[in-house]
């Protein structure tokens, strides 16, 4: 990557005033150029406390320097951190001292770069550095969480291995055959690359559900006028979200709130009633609501028990689920009605509908969710059961080789392994400066 012989520096901790303010080295030149800042002898791993001075030897801060030098630091760089007292103006002048000293500023990311760049990290484990970072639930943490600590290669290390061992294989006979088109370990080969590919997708299956603890879901609660739809969401969100009355079409645009159901993040879109309507404020309101729904991921169309023949016209959208729920059950005890029957002032229902909720989304344990998992993950993943099936007994050896030569390949561009220059600066350019 360009820059990457730059010692790079950045504020590693949230913009404004706070207790402590930590500025980040990373580089050749760290640890040379902390120590005119912080004084020399620095020593390794050890916390010490230091007069933090600027260029011109002028006391800037009093505070912590740790240096820890490469190869084992986070960045597989000689790192240093000066932890100074959390006032934006201090560490500031912090910041620019080490720019005038010769540092430059760190892009999106580039730390985290710079350890996957060194080996310290596949690229999954680094992007699982983001999610942990954006973390919207405790479940989404953890699952982040353990995609650092490599569990999305301990996962595919099986699938690498046997790939290998195929190849392996296969290029023997290339080598050592008797002729270019027969190969006598093609049907072995074709046999256990139709298994693996069926692994894969198995894999794929448990895993797909898997996205929506970083990625969250969009819920629009859609219906007519007044069957509920803001008293439903203020249940949920359990806050005063929206304005409730008695009088149809109270809510005129979009509301929207962020919840969390078994950990999965949820963002909440309460929409006006859909109805026709003369008051061109209201066609407004209308109009959004139908933009919200074909943006959602999950449509809640809310019906009234007491008025069961009132329904809206729900725009049309295919690919979108839509969720039936009965309102006001607390009016309406006797009804039998079958489906998802709730009541937003009483709660009943509730715990069925968030499941109902869940299940929708694919996932219905969020015990057996044991990593993050990203659509990039799910799409290489498909790649290699692609190239896997393409795999046939009849084939030529070399075809089958390369076959095999393409799934690895596209297991190795889900962890980042090879040149992948495009794909890294897109994927850390949604970091935050300073990780």
């Amino acid at each position: 990557m360009a820059g990457a012989a730059d010692t790079i520096v950045a504020l590693a901790t949230p913009a404004g005033v706070g207790g402590i303010g930590v500025i980040r080295l990373s580089g050749p030149g760290a640890l040379a150029l902390a120590e005119k800042i912080a004084g020399p002898d620095l020593p390794s791993r050890r916390a010490t406390h230091r007069r933090l001075r600027d260029a011109d030897g002028g006391l800037i801060d009093d505070g912590v320097v740790l240096a820890f030098p490469g190869p084992h630091s986070y960045t597989g760089e000689d790192v240093v951190e000066l932890q100074g007292h959390g006032s934006p103006l201090l560490l500031q002048a912090l910041l620019d001292t080490a720019l005038q000293l010769g540092a430059r500023l760190a892009r999106p990311g580039e730390f985290t770069e710079r350890a996957f760049l060194h080996g310290r990290m596949d690229l999954a484990q680094a992007e699982a550095v983001a999610d942990l970072i954006h973390a919207q639930t405790a479940t989404a943490a953890r699952l982040a969480r353990s995609s650092l600590d490599g569990a999305l290669a301990r996962e595919l290390e099986p699938v690498a291995r046997e790939i290998l061992n195929l190849r392996v294989l296969i290029e023997a006979e290339i080598d050592f055959g008797e002729t270019d088109l027969e190969s006598a370990v093609a049907p072995e080969v074709a046999q256990r690359a139709a298994a693996l590919a069926s692994a894969v997708e198995t894999l794929m299956a448990r895993l797909r559900p898997a996205r929506v603890y970083s990625t969250g879901l969009r819920l629009a609660l859609v219906g007519a006028p007044n069957v509920g739809k803001s008293s439903l969401m203020n249940r949920l969100a359990d806050a005063e979200v929206a304005i409730v009355t008695d009088r149809p079409g109270t809510t005129r645009d979009l509301l929207r709130a962020t919840i969390a159901i078994d950990g999965i993040p949820v963002e909440l879109i309460d929409t006006a009633g859909l109805h026709e309507s003369e008051d061109e404020v209201e066609r407004i309101g209308i109009e959004r609501a139908r933009r919200a729904a074909a943006g959602a991921d999950l449509l809640l169309e809310i019906r009234d028990l007491t008025r069961p023949h009132v329904r809206a016209e729900l725009p049309d959208l295919p690919g979108i689920p839509v969720l039936q729920v009965w309102n006001k059950q607390d009016l309406c005890p006797q009804d039998t009605r079958a489906g998802l029957r709730v009541s937003a002032v009483s709660g009943v229902g509730l715990d069925e509908l968030r499941a109902a909720i869940r299940a929708e989304a694919g996932v219905a344990d969020p015990g057996q969710q044991r990593f993050s998992v990203r659509t990039r993950h799910l799409e290489g993943l498909a790649a290699v059961a692609a190239c896997l099936h393409r795999i046939h007994a009849a084939h030529p050896p070399d075809l089958i080789a390369e076959d095999l030569r393409l799934a690895e390949r596209a297991l190795d561009g889900l962890l980042g392994r090879g040149d992948h220059e495009a794909l890294l600066g897109a994927i850390f350019a949604g970091f935050c400066i300073g990780k």
